[in-house]
């Protein structure tokens, strides 16, 4: 824990509360999961949970670890929703959903969403649950036993017919790159497992700092029936990355991606049906990165993209962001407004709903992307 401790000062964030709550999840770890709710209906409470309790809204959970916990020892099928409560989540344990016993379906979900949604007549930038790994990081070894990197997860699902919904998700405060060849790595969000499908992610707000709290990986994906929409990437080194399996019926569409130093969209897996539109993108490094075998064509609709260093490349990895590829690979449609330079105008005022939104009567303010759903 004290290496923890001193991974976690920065100059940008202020810790304490993070940690306590950490320390507490563990301490109440020992306990053996009590059975789901009858309702199907679990709720977690950073502020006032406690992980010994029995998970509805008047005693509710502390961590989403121990929601996981609870969910993956249960045997039935139907719906279960997660509600997470406003409130700072210092995750110390990833939260792992691998629920072998239970069957969702594509209208009987599992969904993980905030307890107030972005077009809630109540809501604000503060009602958001804020999560942010704390946990210790997996060493990666070679062959020859050298260490090579580390990783972790935040949120891992490896169910199919899942929603995230609301949640506004961190960097981790760590030293990407210790050494040279060496990276440290967080991913928020993992979609992986075997013969996954339908995941839809919506209206969350990804943040990072590529030097206080590097948001690596916002979204890693690994299944068909992809959909990511209604969010805001903000400062994040790559939005989203599909690998591995191939994601037929994918889509990406009314986001907001501004600042990202990696690459916005990964296609590695991707089929080439995968559908991008309504996206907005300003000051990115590279905007898309194909397979390295470059088979597959995509095409770009309804957009506004203003400001990247590259448009198409290849191959690439945690470690680095390919090579060029042909720019022909990716069918940009008339109706998409494509500028190598300059930026969008981004509202920064804090206590507007539009907070990271684009400014409205600005280019990019009419397609509807971002957290809210209506107009």
């Amino acid at each position: 824990m004290n290496r923890n401790k001193r991974q976690l000062m920065s100059p940008v964030l202020t810790l304490c509360l993070l940690i306590s709550t950490s320390i507490l999840s563990i301490a109440q770890d020992n306990k053996p999961a009590s059975p789901l709710s009858a309702s199907g209906k679990v709720y977690v409470n950073a502020n006032i949970g406690n992980n010994n309790n029995n998970g509805t809204r008047e005693s509710p959970l502390l961590t989403l670890d121990e929601a996981a916990k609870r969910i993956n020892s249960s045997k039935g099928s139907g719906a279960i929703t997660v509600y997470l409560s406003r409130g700072v989540y210092g995750m110390a344990k990833t939260a792992d959903f691998n629920p072998v016993n239970w069957k969702f379906f594509k209208e009987n979900r599992l969904t993980i969403r905030a307890e107030v949604l972005p077009d809630d007549s109540n809501w604000s930038h503060a009602e958001m649950p804020v999560l942010i790994s704390t946990m210790p990081f997996l060493e990666e070894k070679n062959g020859k036993n050298e260490v090579t990197g580390a990783q972790n997860f935040g949120i891992l699902i490896q169910s199919s017919h899942v929603t995230i919904q609301g949640l506004r998700i961190l960097g981790q405060p760590v030293h990407e790159n210790p050494k040279a060849g060496i990276l440290v790595r967080n991913y928020p969000i993992a979609w992986e497992g075997k013969d996954l499908e339908d995941m839809r992610i919506t209206q969350c707000l990804f943040i990072g700092d590529k030097y206080a709290a590097p948001n690596h990986l916002a979204v890693l994906a690994n299944g068909k029936g992809l959909e990511l929409d209604h969010c805001v990437f903000y400062g994040v080194k790559d939005a989203l990355v599909m690998w591995y399996s191939p994601a037929t019926n994918s889509s990406m569409h009314h986001n907001l991606v501004i600042n990202s130093y990696g690459g916005v969209v990964w296609t590695w897996a991707a089929t080439e049906d995968f559908k991008f539109y309504n996206n907005v993108i300003s000051n990115a490094n590279v905007l898309w990165i194909l397979d390295k075998d470059e088979k597959l064509s995509y095409t770009i609709d309804t957009s506004i993209i203003v400001g990247y260093n590259t448009l198409v490349n290849k191959g690439g990895g945690a470690h680095g962001f390919g090579e060029k590829a042909d720019p022909a690979k990716i069918k940009i449609n008339k109706n998409v407004i494509l500028k190598k330079e300059g930026k969008l105008e981004i509202v920064d005022d804090q206590i507007s709903r539009l907070y990271l939104h684009i400014k409205p009567g600005t280019l990019g303010s009419a397609l509807g992307a971002g957290l809210f759903y209506g107009k």
